[in-house]
């Protein structure tokens, strides 16, 4: 998750503010309009987004635009990631209408727009060469800010949620910018599901709610509840040092530092998993647990940092925490989560499917490519793991993780006091957004896990203290993005007290 958004550039900026942000938009309400060169560059830039031409003309007037308009150090990063960004935000918001041009610091400034495809507010952040000619030198989105005067989003009906979500979910579709499916539930119940897009495009066959799609990072919480069912059982503790279980990995003295609980909550100090040697290898070669830890042993020289210390998201530390589970059950790690998490909370479409292998009903994942012949699609099937595993990479449906989310709010999978201690944040690991396999946002009060990957955007959100959870499950990178904020605002509209 990320901790804070500077001014990132433009590859990645808008899928990771969109993802988790904690900077909003300068409050159009207390900030003063500005003009100057580097704010005309800004709006050309907004405009050049609303302009009509063919997408391949468009990608040369981008080059021309950044050309006469970027800062030197801005145009050293490579071109195709500024115009995979411009082509992405034209994509997802079919142009903007200009609101406002605010700024509150010296050679900054804030667009706030509207999506023209989904009316929603969007920010856009600048920041300006401090001498002229004012180039750009830095450029994405941030979390918006609406204006003061801009109607408070109120309690809806639950006829009102599906006609919305109804609305929504359909704009997308349509302008093909998501596929898969979307569930809001209260208390178990569905009030609003559907599916959308295609599961197959080679075969056209359309997504429906029982299609399974990847899950990403999302199967780490099935390896923590896993490690809380054993410690529960008296086989290990959230304290036990790793050596107990793998008194050699990475190396025996690190092995002595690293506590379960560190590979919980991403403080290990251990590496991402996903190597260049991982990206250059066959995936063939990993079909168990003991496949992907010669893998991890392999890549992992030294730690990181000191366990307990920083968090830093760690693929190897949940897969390790897969290899405890193996160690301390006597049991496969596949094995193990069928028989006591799947099967007790009902999940019968859910698994680490091995993809060579015939998986009825399963997403193949697809990436958009913007290029100067328009809009392409690439499969994942040569990108991602041929087998998932604690890590994650398993497949489920909407369905299945909703009882998934009753199992585990209801002490089926694991008691009460433990599921406490999974969603709550580890601020005394220095992990302030993360628990035990779950990732928290303590302001929102959601609990939950997202996954994302090529073609892999995928997201289950549990409002704590309330019934509410919303799922949503694409097989397009970043197509859980929009619906997945539309159903954190409703839901927090909800629960806004009664005027009185």
């Amino acid at each position: 998750m990320t901790r804070r958004l500077g001014i990132v550039t433009l590859a990645a900026v808008l899928f990771v503010t969109l993802q988790s942000s904690t900077r909003a938009a300068d409050d159009p309400g207390s900030s003063a309009p500005i003009a100057g060169e580097g704010a005309e560059r800004l709006k050309a830039f907004l405009e050049l987004l609303n302009s009509a031409s063919s997408d391949d003309q468009k990608s040369d007037e981008f080059k021309q635009f950044a050309a006469e308009n970027f800062a030197p150090g801005f145009l050293k990063l490579p071109m195709d990631r500024h115009l995979e960004f411009f082509h992405f935000t034209r994509d997802l918001t079919r142009g903007v209408e200009l609101h406002s041009l605010q700024s509150e610091k010296p050679n900054e400034a804030t667009a706030l727009c509207k999506n023209k495809l989904t009316g929603r507010w969007v920010a856009f952040h600048a920041r300006f060469e401090p001498q002229p000619p004012y180039r750009i030198a830095g450029l994405g989105t941030i979390r918006p800010t609406p204006p003061k005067d801009a109607q408070p989003a109120a309690k809806l009906s639950d006829e009102e949620i599906r006609e919305k979500m109804q609305s929504l979910m359909t704009r997308l579709a349509e302008a093909d910018v998501f596929s898969g499916t979307v569930l809001l539930a209260r208390d178990g119940v569905p009030i609003f599901e559907g599916a959308y897009g295609t599961a197959n495009k080679d075969f056209n066959v359309p997504n429906n709610l029982e299609t399974k799609f990847n899950l990403g990072s999302m199967n780490k919480m099935f390896t923590a509840v896993a490690i809380a069912q054993l410690a529960e059982r008296g086989k290990l503790s959230f304290d036990d040092p790793l050596s107990k279980f793998l008194p050699e990995f990475p190396d025996r003295e690190s092995a002595e530092k690293i506590q379960i609980k560190h590979l919980l909550s991403h403080t290990a100090g251990l590496g991402p998993y996903f190597s260049r040697a991982w990206v250059e290898s066959s995936r063939a070669l990993y079909r168990n647990v003991d496949d992907q830890m010669k893998r991890a042993a392999a890549d992992e020289k030294r730690l990181l940092s000191l366990p307990g210390r920083r968090h830093r998201y760690s693929n190897t530390g949940m897969l390790v925490a897969g290899k405890v589970i193996e160690v301390a059950s006597g049991q496969d790690y596949y094995d193990y989560v069928r028989e006591n998490i799947y099967k007790p909370a009902g999940m019968t479409n859910t698994d680490c499917y091995e993809l060579d292998k015939v998986n009825p009903n399963l997403a193949v994942g697809y990436e958009k490519q913007y290029g100067d012949d328009g809009i392409t699609f690439r499969n994942n099937l040569f990108e991602h793991v041929l087998r998932g595993g604690p890590q994650g990479g398993g497949y489920s449906t909407a369905g299945d993780l909703l009882k998934f989310e009753r199992a585990l709010r209801t002490g089926k999978l694991a008691s009460h006091e433990s599921v406490k201690l999974l969603l709550s944040a580890k601020r005394e690991l220095n992990s302030p957004e993360y628990g035990y396999g779950f990732q928290i946002d303590e302001q929102a009060k959601i609990a939950g896990h997202g996954g994302g990957f090529l073609g892999i955007s995928s997201n289950l959100d549990m409002f704590q203290g309330t019934g509410w959870t919303a799922i949503v499950m694409s097989n397009y990178g970043r197509g859980d993005m929009i619906p997945r904020q539309v159903m954190r605002e409703l839901v927090a509209a909800q629960l806004q007290p009664d005027a009185t």
